[in-house]
């Protein structure tokens, strides 16, 4: 058979005769300027993970540290920027081909998981809480990750002075998938999001330098825990994508409220079919519950804080909660505000259940972590309040309430890395006892943390739960305000339990001591404290800055 011959049966076999006209194929329009500080973060974790393989090992700490810092600084700068441009109001489009809604929600959000990182990438690199091993400074993290712990290899690391310092890269792709997480305008976007951000940390949560078993305990209950909701949430985005034959917010909600006239004929047989809206609906909302951490899809919450490294814990509490309630915030106003007669009576269970559980079994705990932890679960039902107000005010109290929140646990873990035996952190709350006396400072910044847990006024805790129970009051949802402020009382208990214990028990002859950190931790702390009180005696405009940035483009 000649060339000629077979050339022709091969354009008629691609559907195209070579006569016709090829149409050219569109190149895709990407607005760099605007996907910038997620482009910073992510080029800077590539570089990282450069750094590892190039760079000698006893300069990759400073490098990392510098680069991380320089990062989040730079990308927190571009969002700035975008916000003074006029891009979270008069300018909010859809960018990326339809992928990323870059409007007031998506650059406050940004902006606080960014602010957040910062601060806690300072206790990452604290290198002065633990004493020296064999003359060398050392950090949270195991000397190498992968030796097992206890064996001869990971011995001989300790001696060498190794240091996991892979766990900058790792925080920096974790924070570019929550960038994206909340600005994701459709469902691909939100699960490869969840994927990119969830993946590091599960390593993060493995690499403890103490407690090492415990650490990968944690980190494994984590990944599966973890796997089983990415499920969940990929399974309600096959059974949306057959509902409205899109995965684009914009086109589910056009099909939600009938406003779609032209159907596929390949969907037409399940286009609309309104089971698959409810089921899809209600498996992606439990896929973004439990990364929020609201009962009954908490229970990986407690063994996760209590086994993570300390400074990956604050990292994970704060910035994880603020990232999974912007995407949610999203979901339920965007894509299903024509749901809301359904989806509202069971948010309302959730957020009862998860404000009630979180703060009464956090009084019988005895470990300062996992008290921590069942406190984080008790707000994420404190903010869910907000997200049930489906009112502009529901949205800005919710986005205040999450800069608010996020600054204070950041702090809070960061004190607790100080409070140290033998054995490293003492975390047991029986060895707190006395500590006002032993240490009065430290004792007196973690009661203000504390005291903003518990919504004390004058503290950032106050004004964020004021803001989110008012908008729900005023959405409709009064029963809702009556249960959080009896939650917030049994939690007050709990909270005010622990300053007693510090303030007026006698300390132990063997109890812990407190170690003087490094200007890092230190800055940590005192930004946690100044945002605390900041917010709490002057909110009124950084409520406004959340008002204005409440409006979310479709």
């Amino acid at each position: 058979m000649s060339a000629t011959a077979v050339h022709s049966l091969w354009t008629m076999a691609g559907g195209v005769t070579s006569a016709a006209p090829v149409e050219k194929f569109k190149a895709p329009v990407i607005e760099y300027t605007q996907l910038a500080p997620v482009l910073i973060v992510i080029g800077v974790a590539v570089v990282g993970v450069l750094v590892e393989a190039f760079v000698p090992r006893r300069a990759r700490y400073y490098t990392q540290v510098f680069l991380t810092v320089v990062a989040l600084a730079a990308a927190f700068a571009a969002v700035v920027g975008l916000a003074a441009g006029g891009y979270g109001t008069t300018k909010a489009h859809i960018a990326a081909m339809g992928a990323i809604a870059i409007d007031g929600p998506t650059l406050f959000l940004q902006g606080t998981i960014l602010l957040t990182s910062l601060v806690a990438v300072f206790t990452f690199a604290e290198r002065r809480l633990d004493p020296a091993a064999h003359g060398n400074r050392v950090d949270s993290f195991a000397a190498q990750a992968a030796s097992v712990p206890g064996s001869d290899s990971e011995k001989a690391a300790v001696k060498a002075g190794f240091t996991t310092t892979e766990v900058f890269p790792l925080v920096l792709f974790s924070v570019a998938g929550m960038l994206v997480f909340p600005a994701a305008n459709d469902l691909l976007t939100l699960f490869v999001a969840l994927e990119v951000f969830s993946l590091p940390l599960y390593l993060l949560c493995a690499v403890a330098r103490r407690k090492r078993l415990m650490s990968q305990e944690a980190a494994v209950k984590y990944f599966l825990l973890g796997a089983f909701s990415s499920a969940f949430l990929l399974f309600g985005i096959a059974l949306l994508y057959g509902y409205a034959g899109s995965v684009s917010y914009a086109a589910i909600a056009d099909v939600v409220d009938g406003a779609v006239t032209k159907i596929d004929p390949a969907l037409a047989d399940t286009m609309g079919n309104d089971a698959l809206l409810l089921v899809g609906g209600a498996m992606i909302l439990t896929g973004l519950l439990f990364k929020v951490g609201a009962v009954p899809f908490h229970m990986w919450t407690p063994d996760v804080y209590q086994g993570a490294p300390t400074p990956v814990t604050g990292f994970m509490a704060a910035a994880t909660k603020v990232a999974a309630f912007g995407a949610l915030l999203r979901l339920l106003y965007v894509v299903l505000p024509g749901l809301a007669w359904d989806w509202r009576p069971v948010m309302w269970a959730v957020a009862i259940v998860t404000m009630l559980g979180g703060a009464i079994v956090a009084i019988t705990q005895t470990d300062i972590k996992r008290l921590l932890a069942y406190s984080s679960i008790a707000h994420a039902g404190f903010i869910l309040a907000g997200v049930i107000a489906t009112t502009p005010d529901g949205i800005s109290s919710v986005l205040f309430y999450l800069g608010a929140y996020s600054f204070v646990t950041v702090g809070a873990f960061a004190v607790v890395t100080l409070v140290r035996d033998a054995g490293g952190e003492a975390t047991h709350l029986s060895k707190w006892a006395g500590l006002g006396r032993r240490s009065p400072l430290v004792a007196a910044v973690f009661a203000v943390f504390l005291l903003a847990f518990a919504g004390i006024p004058l503290t950032s805790g106050f004004s964020g739960k004021f803001a989110v129970f008012k908008a729900a009051a005023d959405g409709g949802a009064g029963g809702l305000v009556v249960v959080g402020v009896i939650s917030s009382a049994i939690a007050a208990f709990f909270y005010i339990r622990v300053i007693v214990l510090m303030f007026f028990s006698e300390p132990k002859a063997d109890g812990p001591t407190v170690a003087v950190p490094s200007p890092l931790t230190m800055t940590t702390i005192a930004v946690g404290v100044a945002v605390t009180l900041v917010l709490g005696l002057a909110p009124q405009y950084f409520l406004d800055l959340a008002s204005q940035a409440g409006v979310f483009v479709r």
